[in-house]
């Protein structure tokens, strides 16, 4: 099903002058997780450079949240495309009608390039056109960080099935370096493997500070972390709002006893508590990127992050860092912080000014330039061969 308008394959968008990449790309997504969201800031910054993007939404339908999103870009259309999320499969061999679907709608939309934000959805595929495919999260990396194991055999086809994608595209991208040394230390090197740092766009009003924490994040996953920092919520001198889903798809609850948990709410809500909020914890011991703390810290908000490689590379010098599984540590750090305003607005400023170094356009001249490259070589891995 077609939702939103696209221009006729005739009628495409005007590249961007000496660019040589793709004029439009097809682009997988889904409505469960976070990267609806990447994909449609990204689909924003790619438009802006004269490329059109098609949004194939794989797993649960989009709803009108969704449709929204999409109908505010300038030439971005949607698609929902009935076929399942390689996390939500009971078996793998349900996965194999994407490698069927994907061709038929590059030859019908006039594909260029194809853009799986999923890995293990360019498993089979057979394209007139390069493929390029972002390594937001995947299970074995999960489990390393989270249970310290590999994933269970029963999963063990997940992470088979992510490394044949890694293998088979033409590009892999990373959203840190920290996650792309993950990534290889799971599945091996990649020669055809670049860090393209995401980015979040920033289009709330300041708002003056309250003294309460906030945080945001699926609480049901169990890498987000929100037992510990529900029990940090006991020990802390300020209110702790824990907002987000406390249901995983598969209908399993998470308990918060001690933080606020107004579950679930719209980006603009979410966003308008980070404006008030006086400090933003990241509990999270899985966190490939971590497009919460950046908004909040665009938001002017001072960060608690737990100490995990990526929240080093991205915040060192500009958050406060925590173990992250001592509730005792988190709460010292936000007590820090709510007694001491100077500090509370020293560390706020600083993160700030960090994350003005990750700025959607720094994101988009990345994408684009992997794009661009993969289009003149045909894959990165021929590419890093000849270098």
């Amino acid at each position: 099903m077609l939702l939103g308008s696209l221009s006729s394959a005739s009628d495409p968008a005007a590249p961007v002058p000496g660019f040589g990449g793709p004029r439009r790309i097809l682009m997988t997504a889904d409505a469960v997780g976070g990267v609806w969201r990447w994909a449609v800031d990204a689909a924003a910054g790619l438009n802006d450079r004269g490329i059109e993007v098609v949004l194939a939404c794989l797993g649960p339908a989009p709803d009108g949240r969704h449709l929204a999103d999409v109908r505010a870009l300038s030439a971005t259309s949607l698609i929902h495309v009935d076929e399942p999320l390689d996390w939500m499969a009971a078996d793998e061999a349900d996965l194999d009608g994407l490698a069927g679907r994907l061709p038929e709608l590059v030859e019908a939309l006039d594909i260029d390039l194809v853009h799986l934000n999923v890995p293990s959805q360019a498993v089979g595929l057979s394209l007139p056109c390069p493929v390029v495919v972002v390594a937001h999260s995947c299970v074995a990396t999960w489990f390393r960080a989270v249970r310290g194991t590999e994933p269970p055999v029963a999963w063990a086809w997940q992470a088979d099935r992510t490394r044949r994608g890694l293998l088979a595209a033409d590009a892999v991208i990373a959203p840190s370096r920290s996650h792309a040394a993950a990534v290889e230390d799971v599945y091996g090197p990649l020669t055809n493997l670049r860090a393209v740092p995401n980015a979040v766009r920033w289009d709330v009003a300041p708002a003056e500070k309250r003294d309460f924490v906030f945080a945001a994040a699926r609480w049901w996953d169990e890498g987000k972390n929100g037992r510990v920092l529900d029990r940090a919520a006991a020990l802390s001198p300020w209110p702790v709002v824990m907002a987000g889903s406390l249901v995983s798809p598969a209908g399993t609850a998470t308990v918060l006893n001690h933080a606020e948990a107004p579950g679930e709410l719209p980006a603009a809500e979410v966003r308008s508590l980070m404006a008030r909020a006086g400090i933003f914890v990241a509990p999270s011991v899985y966190e490939p990127f971590g497009l919460a703390p950046m908004e909040a810290a665009q938001a002017g908000c001072a960060l608690v992050c737990a100490d995990i490689p990526t929240f080093r590379e991205i915040w060192d010098g500009a958050a406060i860092f925590a173990d992250p599984h001592d509730p005792g540590r988190f709460a010292g750090a936000i007590a820090r912080l709510a007694a001491d305003p100077e500090l509370r607005a020293d560390f706020a400023g600083r993160a700030r000014g960090r994350a003005e170094a990750y700025s959607p356009d720094a994101q988009i001249d990345g994408l684009v330039a992997v794009y661009a490259e993969v289009c003149r070589t045909g894959s990165l891995k021929h590419a890093s061969a000849a270098e």
